[in-house]
């Protein structure tokens, strides 16, 4: 059954209230919290990262960092879920990036100095094309059409269900569906041509 647009409302509400409560310490609004919202994080975490330990690790991280600056959360910054899932794709994309500057002993030189220019360089290299790679996907969503670009908004950066998607766009889910699905395949083009 999808959800109505007041009960996403009233999910968003009861978001926004457990992480005021959280931001006051009150731990079972946390572990509520939790219980809530862990299931999209951590399905987001591994389409990222692609392997179920380091989305492991980084959910609890990211969740950690809720628990830290709930308090810093405000509406002006999106739904609660969008600013959840926010934390996740920094903390995933820390993940790659710190996988990225792993260096064996192997390729360090005797001094050991030679590895650290590498894991350097590749610190500076990860962060040029991750905001190349941002920048690209922004241009590339901005060429979607308008149901295609509402639609995987809020299925990737809301964690929305195509059903929940099909009502808050008040549209079919079979065409929700295939905004999605065509505009991940557009997305796909365009990023490969960037």
């Amino acid at each position: 059954m999808a959800a109505t647009p007041e009960q996403i409302e009233a999910r968003n509400a009861r978001l926004k209230d457990l992480l005021h409560a959280a931001a006051q310490g009150r731990q079972a609004a946390f572990q509520e919290l939790y219980e809530l919202v862990s299931p999209q994080l951590f399905a987001s975490l591994l389409r990222i990262l692609k392997r179920r330990d380091l989305a492991e690790e980084a959910l609890q991280d990211a969740l950690l960092s809720v628990w830290r600056n709930a308090g810093s959360y405000s509406a002006d910054k999106g739904a609660p879920m969008t600013w959840m899932l926010s934390i996740c794709r920094y903390r995933a994309l820390d993940t790659l990036r710190r996988g990225k500057r792993e260096v064996s002993l192997d390729s360090m030189g005797d001094d050991g100095e030679e590895g650290g220019m590498e894991i350097a360089d590749e610190t500076a290299d990860a962060e040029l094309i991750s905001k190349a790679e941002e920048r690209a996907l922004d241009v590339c969503m901005d060429r979607l059409n308008d149901g295609q670009r509402a639609s995987l908004k809020l299925a990737y950066f809301d964690g929305c269900t195509h059903e929940e998607i099909a009502a808050n766009l008040n549209s079919p889910v079979g065409t929700v569906k295939s905004w999605v699905r065509r505009g991940l395949e557009s997305l796909k083009r365009c990023l490969e041509a960037a």
